[in-house]
């Protein structure tokens, strides 16, 4: 089963309708059955995210030295950048993680890890957060921004723009999900209303790593609630189902946009909707890609982008199973693990620790 398409302009029109209730109960399902979900979003408009893509290949195209002031490794690279053969895919050491991959059909297992030591990828986060009003027990979280010195002037605005765009439409999607779990429409959005969210693209330079079956990402889960990522212009996402463990390829419709479960939604809900699994590797249809813009724009540099936006609850609520979901959680699924209770910022932490980021 592939992730489902849902109409969050249907649901934004009048939540309270039946349509607008069936959508919400769709988008619940299909993170509960895949991780994941489609989302039509009228309002995110493909300019923008095409400007921003535009940015970050022009952005990752400077000179390694210049990149390298934009790094703090001090607070967990959690602004600026991240820059290639940093993060560790946290399945290449984690028997929990090996063990699934083992458990899939062996042609539905993602690209062996074996010798992937750390991501080729770069990354860059923008925190796109409200201050709380009272001082956090983690003010990692509250970091300021990084503006790279070749953009100063206008980078706030460049990235804003499309950042507000998905970060909308995953707040969206928070609402619809709650409402779809028959709980207040309201109840991750107050969850995560200072979470640390974060506009994070990622760039693969394709010169240097555009060879069939490179590992962009490593197979892994993400740790913070729900991920939304627009068009990238090249393809090499896979995404596995949790009912089937079936390898699917992404592919997001023209206008929509793609959702994907994380550790933090999977926590709170019990085990009911699981932190989707997924890879970036460099396929055929990557390579096609890279044949075709080489074609079209010659002059542009050739690095895979992804518009990706992370949202998080907030770094002081303590996640917890909620008693009814994980109930339901057991009622359909079986036993689920044992979560137990800590604060969200604890988990990050942790979480980065697992990935090489942070001590």
């Amino acid at each position: 089963m592939a992730p489902l398409l849902v109409d969050l302009d249907v649901y934004l029109a009048d939540p309270s309708s039946p349509a607008a209730l069936a959508e919400a109960r769709k988008a619940a399902e299909s993170l509960i059955l895949t991780g994941a979900l489609v989302v039509r979003d009228s309002r995110a408009p493909k300019e923008a995210n095409d400007r921003f893509l535009d940015l970050f290949e022009d952005y990752f195209a400077l000179p390694q030295e210049e990149l390298e002031k934009d790094e703090r490794p001090e607070i967990g690279y959690q602004v600026g950048v991240t820059l290639e053969n940093t993060e560790k895919p946290k399945c290449g050491r984690d028997d929990e993680c090996q063990a699934i991959i083992a458990s899939l059909d062996p042609a539905e297992r993602p690209l062996d890890l074996t010798g992937h030591d750390a991501d080729p990828k770069c990354r860059f986060f923008h925190r796109m957060a409200e201050r709380p009003p009272y001082e956090s027990k983690f003010p990692v979280s509250t970091a300021p921004n990084v503006v790279p010195k070749a953009f100063e002037g206008t980078w706030e605005e460049r990235v804003s723009e499309w950042g507000g765009f998905i970060k909308q439409a995953v707040e969206g999607v928070a609402r619809m999900v709650a409402a779809g779990l028959d709980l207040d429409e309201k109840t991750f959005l107050d969850a995560g209303r200072y979470g640390s969210h974060l506009l994070a693209p990622t760039a693969t330079d394709l010169v240097k790593f555009g060879e069939l079956d490179s590992i962009y990402a490593g197979f892994h889960t993400d740790l913070n609630f729900l991920t939304i990522h627009g068009q990238s212009r090249y393809p090499g996402l896979n995404i596995w189902a949790r009912n089937t463990g079936q390898r699917i390829p992404a592919r997001v419709p023209e206008g929509c946009l793609l959702v994907q479960a994380g550790k933090q939604l999977e926590w709170l809900t019990g085990g009911l909707i699981k932190a989707g699994f997924h890879e970036v590797v460099c396929n055929q249809a990557t390579l096609d890609a890279i044949a075709r813009r080489k074609q079209t724009h010659p002059d542009r540099p050739l690095t895979r982008i992804s518009s990706t936006f992370f949202w998080h609850l907030t770094p002081d609520f303590p996640l917890a199973p909620m008693p009814e979901l994980r109930k339901r959680a057991e009622d359909r699924f079986g036993p689920q693990k044992q979560y137990g209770e800590m604060l969200v910022g604890d988990q990050v932490r942790q979480e980065l620790g697992l990935i090489a980021l942070m001590s």
